[in-house]
């Protein structure tokens, strides 16, 4: 997603943090000790919150420490989160009128239960956040080449390696993506959040991906807003990561090419692909990397047949009901995690390996993508 500060734009994040804080307030108000403990609670975590912010744009990292503060920020995030729902709990028990005392006790437990369940559904997000998954799709196009069917294609995005992601837990991702016995190995951008994390053990464990035509990546937002994609490029040519930025390779499969074009972040606040078409080959297959899933419609009318894409993380937070996918993601972007397609075209949306803002995956557990190409 768009976010300058991990896991939330900072208007929402300080409404959110805002909002957290009243409603602490709110629940100690009729107990002038743990009233004002609140406010000394909420004056220290709102600062820690602002500092990070500072932080993440580059000042006083001299002096903070980044793992600390991200997961002050983010502990703070989930505290607010669970005051405004303990909020709401407590609300709406003291306005549904108790008509005996077995209903009174009833609303007290179930009150309490309410209260605790945001503390119980983030320790189970935290936990779980770096089970990822494999998730083998067969992606079927019409008359395609004859030595392109069965390629297989790896596909990993959204690492964030650093405070929530460590390089030890990067070595099982890329490990588990060398057992798939991919043609290709391709990265959809954000290998890091910030300026400040390890970009060269993320490049260095990427270097290990098995394939038999290249280790191909695109640049993501957080690459962009760290200003490291040159030094990502310049980097990972180094160890074999071959950025694509604005660029096309065509891969030879025996009798038939793959047109494999790359491009940076395409941000929402410009058109996007422009230029994008000059790099489509007439009679190739086309593939397109791209960290925004968004630029699907203009890649398909640009030529393309298939785009590769991240960015949204699946949601982080993905709750299904009625076979649909409820998550932040689905209010800024149609494509928040996997297959889309179109009338001659198609768009994966892969759900990441890492996390921003906060340390949770709830419905969207991280994912290694196998994509077959099939002649349908």
């Amino acid at each position: 997603m768009d976010l300058h500060v991990p896991g939330l734009s900072d208007p929402l994040g300080f409404f959110l943090c805002l909002g957290g804080f009243l409603a602490q307030l709110w629940l100690t108000r009729k107990k002038r000790y743990l009233f004002w403990a609140s406010v000394v609670f909420a004056i220290c975590a709102f600062a820690s919150y602002c500092a990070l912010a500072q932080y993440w744009s580059g000042s006083y990292r001299h002096w903070l420490r980044g793992r600390t503060v991200v997961w002050s920020c983010a502990l703070t995030q989930i505290w607010c989160i669970s005051m405004l729902a303990m909020t709401v709990a407590v609300e709406l028990r003291n306005r549904i009128p108790g008509f005996s005392n077995s209903r009174r006790s009833f609303m007290r437990a179930s009150t309490a239960a309410i209260c605790l369940a945001p503390a119980a559904v983030v320790s189970f997000g935290i936990l779980r956040r770096k089970n990822f998954v494999v998730n083998e799709v067969a992606l079927k196009f019409r008359n395609l080449p004859l030595d392109l069917r069965s390629l297989r294609i790896v596909q990993v995005s959204d690492i964030h390696l650093g405070a929530f992601y460590s390089e030890r837990d990067l070595v099982h991702v890329v490990d588990a993506a060398n057992e798939l016995r991919g043609d290709l190995a391709i990265m959809t951008g954000d290998l890091i959040t910030s300026a400040g994390d390890p970009l060269d053990a993320c490049l260095r464990q990427l270097s290990r991906l098995k394939n038999t035509s290249g280790i191909w990546a695109c640049m993501g937002n957080h690459e962009h807003f760290a200003r490291l994609e040159d030094a990502a490029a310049i980097k990972g040519a180094k160890v074999g990561v071959n950025f694509l930025r604005g660029q096309n390779r065509s891969l030879k499969f025996g009798n038939n090419s793959l047109n494999l074009v790359g491009v940076d972040y395409q941000s929402p606040r410009q058109p996007y692909l422009v230029g994008a078409e000059e790099l489509v080959e007439a009679g190739q297959f086309n593939v397109l990397l791209s960290h925004n899933p968004d630029v699907f419609p203009v890649a398909t009318d640009k030529g393309y047949d298939l785009v590769l894409a991240g960015h949204t993380h699946g949601g982080q937070v993905n709750v299904e009901i009625f076979e649909k996918n409820l998550n932040i993601a689905s209010f800024v972007t149609p494509y928040t995690k996997g297959l889309y397609t179109g009338a001659a075209s198609a768009v994966y949306v892969n759900s990441g390996i890492g996390t921003i803002g906060m340390p949770i995956r709830l419905g969207a557990p991280p994912e290694i993508t196998l994509i077959t190409l099939c002649d349908s």
